[in-house]
C-alpha cells in the first residue's frame, strides 16, 4: 500500500498545477520551444537540454517492451525522445495545459514507442509498475521531506531505476531562496527548494531495496540542477 504523504505535498502540487497553467504557461511553452528568449532563459533552456540528454543518457538505448514513466513531463520533450526509442511512456503532469501542447507536440510517427498523456499526480497508483521512472525538475519545489516520501511511493512500482533532479543548495540558490521569501504571495512563483546533496543521500539511503547511483550537475547561467540515479537491487 502506497504511503499517504502529507498535506503540504498535496498543497504545493496544487500551486504548481495553478501557476503552470496560468501564469507561467506562455512562458514555459516559449521555453520548450524554439522560440527568442531573453538571455537568462536562454542559459535556462540549455541547462534543461543538456540535463535531459543526461537522464536520456542514463536509460537504455533499446527501450522497446520498457514502461517508462515521465514524471512531471511538462510539454513533453523527454517522453517523446523515450517513445522514439520504443518505449511505452506514460506522460504526466499537475499542468493539464502543458499535458494539451504535450499532445500536440507528439510526432505523427515515433516507430514503435507509444506515449500515454495525462494529467494529475504523478503518485497516483493508477498509473501502474514502470521500469523506469524519471523526474526532470518536478520535485525542486518540494521540501525534503517531501521529495524523499515521493519517492519512496515511487519506488513501490518501479522495478529498474529512478532518475531526478533537485536543486543542490548552493550559495546563490539559498540566496535566491531566502529572497523570494520577502515578496508577497501573490507576487511569487514557486520556489525552489536547495537540498543540501549530503542530507538527501543519508535520507535515501534507508529506502530498502534501492542504491545510489550516478550523478551529475548542470550549471548553466541561471539554470543549476542535480540528477541522482536510484537503482533497485536484490
Amino acid at each position: 500500500m502506497a504511503t499517504r504523504l502529507p498535506s503540504e505535498y498535496d498543497d504545493r502540487r496544487e500551486a504548481l498545477a495553478t501557476y503552470f497553467d496560468s501564469t507561467a504557461r506562455q512562458a514555459w511553452i516559449d521555453l520548450t520551444s524554439d522560440a527568442k528568449v531573453s538571455g537568462i532563459r536562454a542559459t535556462v533552456r540549455a541547462g534543461r537540454e543538456a540535463m535531459r540528454a543526461t537522464l536520456l543518457d542514463w536509460l537504455p538505448l533499446d527501450l522497446r517492451r520498457t514502461r517508462v514513466l515521465d514524471a512531471g513531463c511538462g510539454t513533453g520533450a523527454f517522453a517523446i525522445a523515450a517513445a522514439c526509442r520504443g518505449a511505452e511512456v506514460t506522460g504526466i503532469d499537475v499542468a493539464a495545459g502543458l499535458v494539451d501542447v504535450a499532445r500536440e507536440r507528439t510526432p505523427s510517427f515515433i516507430g514503435h514507442g507509444r506515449i500515454h498523456w495525462r494529467s494529475g499526480d504523478m503518485l497516483d497508483s493508477g498509473l501502474g509498475t514502470f521500469a523506469h521512472v524519471v523526474a526532470m525538475d518536478s520535485l525542486i519545489h518540494y521540501q525534503p521531506d517531501d521529495l524523499v516520501d515521493a519517492l519512496s511511493v515511487l519506488a513501490e512500482r518501479t522495478t529498474n531505476s529512478i532518475l531526478f533532479t533537485f536543486a543542490p543548495r548552493t550559495t546563490l540558490l539559498a540566496a535566491m531562496h531566502n529572497i523570494g521569501k520577502v515578496f508577497p504571495k501573490s507576487d511569487r512563483s514557486p520556489a525552489i527548494v536547495p537540498v543540501a546533496e549530503d542530507d538527501l543521500r543519508a535520507r535515501l539511503s534507508r529506502l530498502s531495496g534501492w542504491s545510489i547511483g550516478r550523478t551529475e550537475r548542470i550549471a548553466s547561467g541561471f539554470y543549476t540542477s542535480q540528477a541522482l540515479e536510484l537503482v533497485r537491487h536484490g
